[in-house]
């Protein structure tokens, strides 16, 4: 492919027009708009070549020309800026980590909705966990009069909180007393070996503290239930509709059917458990519900639970600041993380 430095400028500036305006754009108004140095006349000289390397298409007749998936590709690829987060997004990425530091139930959740209000496209996170979890320690710790919070820490260092609402809570000095008893019996044995046989062998050891010990069990089992299967946190699923790519409900649908399938939501986050950053750039979907859309994805290693995070939208999406922005949540959530589990 013979792409001169004049064609690579020409192309990033349809790129870059496309992606803030969704308008092809035609020779004159690049002349004009990006002052690259040429008369419209070479541009359209250029903008033919390019057209016929499939890297921009007419969409319309007598329409100016937009970026094809190829063209898109070359850009991501190739031609995209490194862009740094700015002194806001880096604050807003802080500040909602460091809120929910001590709740790893909800970390995932809140990544979520941050990505999709700061890029204003949808996002989808999956968090995976892994049947071969070991228990490291369990320990029950008084709320308040009627609350114990039982947590629950694994061998890779990720923790587990439930709340048990009670009658009455015993005071600190019992609940360690429980709380030996449960490390007692659970700690080292996989999440799969915990079952109602051993349940009625733990309840067996105590009597006046079943009240505690059946509820903090009962939870135990709840948390090695969810624990073995795919949750998946969306948001901003409705931002689609924002672009006018969607304005036709038929692609719209589209999209919002395959946000619904657990299936096609493993398929687009990606088996694989590379921590790069991806990009899935339309008609590379292996769905053929998303051939409209663009995916910009990654997964974290976290404690040997391997989470995804997906950012969907238009093909001309924003591709430099979704990365970029993509790479501060993976760090930003690293370290809180770590300061979590590191305490």
């Amino acid at each position: 492919m013979n792409l001169n430095d004049r064609k690579l400028r020409i192309l990033e500036a349809i790129i870059t027009d496309y992606i803030q305006t969704a308008e092809p754009i035609g020779s004159r108004t690049i002349a004009k708009k990006y002052d690259l140095g040429i008369s419209s006349a070479t541009i359209r000289n250029e903008m033919s070549d390019l057209e016929d390397m499939g890297l921009i298409v007419q969409p319309h007749i007598s329409s100016g020309r937009a970026p094809s998936d190829k063209g898109y590709r070359l850009y991501v690829d190739s031609m995209m800026r490194k862009r740094d987060l700015t002194q806001d997004e880096t604050m807003r990425l802080q500040q909602a980590f460091l809120s929910r530091v001590n709740q790893v139930d909800h970390i995932m959740r809140d990544m979520a909705r941050i990505i999709s209000v700061m890029t204003k496209y949808t996002t989808i996170v999956s968090e995976l966990q892994l049947d071969r979890t070991r228990v490291k320690h369990v320990q029950l710790v008084p709320l308040d009069e009627n609350s114990v919070v039982m947590m629950l820490i694994t061998d890779n260092n990720v923790i587990k909180n439930k709340i048990i609402h009670v009658r009455e809570a015993p005071d600190y000095k019992r609940l360690n007393e429980l709380s030996e008893v449960l490390n007692d019996t659970l700690t080292g044995l996989m999440f799969d070996e915990i079952d109602d046989k051993l349940v009625k062998k733990i309840m067996a050891r105590v009597n006046e503290g079943n009240k505690i010990l059946a509820p903090a069990l009962s939870a135990i089992l709840n948390l090695i239930k969810d624990d073995e299967d795919v949750k998946f946190y969306t948001s901003g699923v409705k931002n689609i509709l924002a672009f006018p790519e969607f304005s036709d409900i038929d692609k719209a649908r589209s999209v919002f059917n395959a946000l619904e399938e657990k299936d096609m939501l493993i398929t687009l986050l990606g088996q694989d458990e590379t921590d790069n950053v991806q990009v899935v750039i339309g008609s590379e979907n292996s769905l053929e519900q998303l051939r409209d859309c663009s995916i910009i994805r990654t997964k974290m290693n976290i404690g040997g639970h391997y989470s995804s995070i997906g950012i969907i939208g238009p093909t001309r999406m924003n591709y430099s600041q979704v990365v970029s922005l993509l790479n501060g949540v993976v760090k930003n959530i690293r370290a809180a993380l770590k300061s979590l589990t590191g305490g």
